[in-house]
């Protein structure tokens, strides 16, 4: 997991990546992260991208859910 600011004129971007899962997997963990932060966001070439610095609310899901959470 890692935080973007690159070509979006300065506004983070919270990136998880390194999930293995089919397409509609993503898009299930994403809709989840969305709904828990209170935020928009999408998923883009096996990565899904919320809107913000949402690193510590992210991380919390994820381990709630079983995944192991690596901060960059």
């Amino acid at each position: 997991m890692s935080l973007d600011t690159r070509g979006r004129k300065g506004k983070s971007v919270t990136i998880v990546n390194g999930l293995k899962h089919n397409p509609a997997t993503m898009e299930g963990i994403a809709r989840m992260l969305k709904q828990h932060c209170g935020t928009g966001g999408t998923v883009k070439e096996e990565k899904i991208e919320i809107q913000g610095d949402q690193r510590n609310r992210v991380s919390a899901k994820l381990k709630e859910l079983n995944y192991t959470v690596v901060n960059k």
